[in-house]
């Protein structure tokens, strides 16, 4: 079966050189609380820069620290490579079993934003639409390889 929509298997290696440390250090920057503003702080040229206490700038150069930028990148790029890179086998089963994967993520994934638009408010809920831009990524990887774990233990315990 030919699947035009997929990386290279070897691909999904780089994804997770990318993915791994982004996710620990979103993780530990959102339990820590840690102030990322002052580190890797460059100019940078943005649509928009609208601040609180000062003047709106549009279309212009501003300072900014790229660090939280650089950090979901990395989560972005590595997870659309693990969760889209074939495997060493790739056939039809395996087809099917990533579209389900991808259908229960993006409905876990939207029943959750539903679930918080009701209960969180303020901040709290920018942070969850913040982490949304990767979440539904990473229910898709963590159900497709946990489905394909299943399957190959299913596999090799009838053989």
């Amino acid at each position: 079966m030919k699947n035009l929509f997929l990386f290279p298997n070897k691909y999904k290696k780089l994804g997770w050189i990318l993915f791994l440390p982004a996710f620990i250090a979103a993780l530990l920057i959102s339990v820590f609380e840690i102030n990322i503003d002052n580190y890797f702080v460059i100019k940078v040229f943005a649509f928009a820069d609208t601040l609180l206490m000062n003047d709106n700038k549009y279309f212009g150069i501003t300072e900014n620290s790229i660090l939280d930028e650089v950090i979901l990148f990395f989560l972005i790029i590595g997870g659309i490579l693990i969760g889209f890179s074939k495997l060493k086998i790739e056939d039809e089963f395996t087809s099917k079993i990533r579209y389900e994967s991808l259908v229960w993520a993006t409905y876990l994934n939207y029943g959750l934003i539903l679930f918080f638009t009701l209960f969180l408010y303020g901040m709290s809920y920018l942070n969850v639409l913040f982490y949304n831009t990767f979440t539904l990524l990473l229910f898709f990887i963590i159900r497709f390889h946990y489905s394909i774990y299943k399957l190959n233990k299913a596999t090799n315990d009838d053989e």
